[in-house]
């Protein structure tokens, strides 16, 4: 699967453009600010439909106008696959696939994979949980459509039973029926979540270790571990005991809500005790074991969107990390750096053609 054709119209600082990729590496070069990013993430709304970086769409209209268009090209298994999206001011976002509107944009995500490598992704290390839940949750939504669904269900019971603690807490009248019931289901929804993670981490951490130690040329020993409340209780009885806790806090303090990962490197937690090049390749690692996990799961290849990823990086790793790109384990790869030279002499120095477009402000040109 690749993308052969991007337009956009009004979309954060383009007024238009038009551009046609390489089936291998292609790489936008250019100053910081001039919207190199901003065409990775037109490419992420085609695949995901929203942006990597920003979920209010309406705030990726570029100023002065009423809407933005995305529309792409893609050949899928030799079939194409034409995409489009759009924004107007204050009304539903429209998402087409061969000018046939979706329903539902979850019946979209998984059709088009991709994973995108970014500097914002320093947030799934040194932010709260609910950075690295969401991750575990975008991999195994490309994957399988009924998680998806199952999320959203648990996460709609999650805040009923919320707002159910705090009426008992407002009003002191506390039916156990009601309560009871609310719990049964969120139990089942909690149950199917947490064994398509727990499936899902039992898979994916062999690959990420693999990548991790590929990059560090095997000189660093780190650890992902999947921890939940679910892995050492059942669901049932957890909620039973948190009661009392629960009406007091009027919130849910047991669940698969609660699930987090813990990245470790030599023993010690990487937040603390990772420099920021160890970080970077954790994360890198963690986003090419994603890529790999989708492939093998869907059978074709993602899209790879690597934005800044050089800063921070040793040469050794830069040049490894490539080598990883560019052979025949990854398809279609985008790239940005500011810098003319750099991209192409490192894919020159291992032999691979990359088609670079150089970008100023909201105007892009092909070089080659």
């Amino acid at each position: 699967m690749y993308l052969k054709q991007l337009s956009v119209i009004n979309f954060k600082n383009y007024t238009e453009a038009e551009l046609t990729f390489s089936e291998g590496v292609n790489a936008f070069l250019g100053n910081n600010g001039a919207g190199k990013t901003n065409l990775l993430d037109a490419i992420h709304y085609l695949s995901l439909c929203k942006s990597y970086f920003n979920p209010i769409d309406s705030q990726q209209i570029k100023q002065g106008t009423d809407f933005f268009i995305i529309t792409g090209a893609f050949n899928k298994n030799g079939q194409q696959e034409n995409v489009a999206c759009s924004v107007k001011r204050n009304q539903k976002k429209q998402f087409k696939r061969n000018k046939k509107d979706y329903q539902r944009l979850a019946d979209h995500i998984g059709l088009l994979p991709l994973v995108m490598i970014s500097p914002y992704d320093i947030s799934i290390i040194i932010e709260g949980s609910e950075e690295r839940r969401k991750f575990i949750d975008n991999v195994i939504s490309q994957t399988d459509n009924s998680y998806l669904d199952e999320l959203i269900a648990y996460n709609k019971l999650l805040i009923n039973r919320n707002a159910l603690l705090k009426l008992i807490a407002d009003t002191g009248r506390y039916d156990p029926n009601l309560l009871e019931v609310m719990d049964e289901q969120l139990i089942a929804s909690g149950n199917r979540i947490f064994e398509k993670r727990k499936a899902f981490m039992e898979a994916f951490t062999p690959i990420f270790n693999k990548h991790y130690q590929f990059l560090s040329n095997n000189a660093e020993q780190v650890e992902l571990i999947y921890e939940s409340q679910l892995l050492n209780e059942d669901f049932a009885p957890l909620l039973k005991k948190t009661m009392e806790k629960d009406r007091v806090l009027e919130r849910t303090t047991a669940g698969i809500h609660k699930d987090d990962l813990q990245f470790v490197i030599h023993g010690m937690p990487m937040k603390k005790f990772g420099s920021q090049g160890q970080q970077k390749s954790f994360l890198i690692a963690l986003k090419l074991a994603q890529y790999s996990f989708l492939d093998q799961q869907k059978g074709y290849k993602p899209l790879l969107l690597l934005d800044d990823i050089f800063d921070k990086l040793d040469d050794e790793r830069v040049t490894k990390l490539m080598q990883m790109v560019s052979n025949n384990d990854f398809g279609q790869v985008f790239i940005t750096d500011t810098s003319d030279v750099r991209a192409k002499n490192i894919f020159n120095n291992i032999g691979v053609d990359v088609r670079t477009f150089k970008v100023k402000q909201d105007e892009i040109y092909a070089q080659n």
